[in-house]
């Protein structure tokens, strides 16, 4: 039922993903169970009721005397769900911790309780999870420690990016690059599911994927491209991994002032693309090429849903560029006032009106 393949350093990387058509029966026996019921299957589903957790509002999360999650780039505390808040997504974190505690020196199981920790915007937390696996922070679980796991520094640097330490990030994924760099890659298990049940990255693109962000929002467009060029290279068959790096590589590339390349890039971008995630740097991409108003790439988009922070952060860097630089800091602004703060539209946002500062000035091109 699982599939396990090595990196050169023998950190094992399975595919805990069991057949696909008998997912769905398991998951509609789950949605009606008892609370205990969905911590017992609940690292086999890998995800069943991800609903986007939702951020207390600013004063509630001081006057409960929590501490904020994250400071962001702006200066404002950002908060996870308060305890109790999410049962469903803390059932299966304990069920994660359960499965974890009976091969505690397995590394593929600490990076399951690290995720369900992120699922729940608990990023330091999961940071640590990491951390301890790695052999970084206290001793590691069952005693033995995995410097080397890939797997491992691939999320934790995905983690920094939530919290925003890029400079982290960018270390833990160049250093995943390196290791998997001669290895055969592996599917990734998605953590919450898309409509199709298909997991559509691998641990080789998500490295890439996440490392050219890192350089992104940092400022480093030149390396930044670099890595979305190979991250395209993992990109597979799925549709949805062209248009996401095709996104960034266009914003990369519009940056840097290498307009003609830009334009290049939105030559293979069409209406007829099967999307089954990403629909929202698809309408981008659409809005770029023309083909888009401003108004139909907004349609049916609410900004309490988790696709606004990108499409805003979008339609945004579509005014910067053009030099409407208010126009851009009114989007920017839209997006930070919502609720979303781990969306990586939302800290894209956060890096633009820092860099803007507080006149509005619009960053230089290089």
């Amino acid at each position: 039922m699982t599939k396990t393949t090595k990196n050169p350093r023998g950190c094992g990387y399975r595919r805990l993903w069991t057949v696909r058509g008998r997912i769905g029966g398991l998951q509609s026996r789950v949605m009606g169970a008892r609370v205990s019921e969905v911590a017992a299957v609940a690292v086999l589903l890998v995800c069943v009721s991800c609903a986007t957790p939702v951020r207390e509002d600013d004063a509630a999360g001081r006057a409960a005397g929590r501490s904020p999650e994250v400071v962001s780039l702006l200066g404002r505390p950002l908060y996870s769900p308060a305890p109790g808040e999410k049962p469903a997504l803390e059932a299966q974190l304990d069920a994660a911790r359960a499965e974890a505690a009976k091969r505690p020196d397995d590394p593929e199981l600490q990076i399951w309780v690290a995720r369900r920790l992120g699922y729940l915007w608990r990023f330091n937390e999961a940071i640590d999870e990491y951390s301890r696996a790695l052999g970084r922070r206290g001793p590691a679980p069952g005693g033995r420690a995995h410097p080397d796991c890939a797997p491992l520094l691939r999320h934790r640097g995905h983690r920094y990016i939530s919290i925003r330490r890029f400079d982290a990030a960018i270390a833990d994924l160049e250093r995943a690059a390196e290791l998997t760099r001669d290895s055969p890659d592996a599917i990734e298990p998605d953590g919450q599911p898309n409509a199709r049940n298909i997991p559509l990255t691998t641990l080789k693109f998500n490295i890439g994927y996440h490392l050219a962000l890192a350089r992104y929002l940092s400022g480093d467009f030149d390396a930044a491209m670099e890595a979305w060029r190979q991250t395209s290279l993992f990109a597979q068959r799925y549709d949805d991994n062209r248009v996401a790096t095709a996104y960034w590589r266009w914003l990369s590339l519009m940056r840097l002032n290498r307009r003609d390349e830009a334009t290049a890039e939105l030559r293979a971008i069409s209406t007829d693309m099967d999307i089954i995630e990403n629909h929202a740097y698809h309408r981008l991409l659409l809005l770029y090429k023309g083909e888009r108003s401003e108004e139909q790439t907004m349609a049916d988009v609410a900004e309490t849903s988790a696709d606004f922070a990108a499409i805003g952060y979008g339609v945004g860097m579509r005014r910067l560029l053009l030099g409407d630089a208010e126009g851009a800091k009114r989007w920017f602004e839209r997006v930070v006032a919502t609720e979303h703060w781990p969306a990586f539209g939302f800290i894209a946002a956060e890096v633009e009106l820092k860099r803007m500062g507080p006149l509005g000035n619009p960053p230089t091109t290089q």
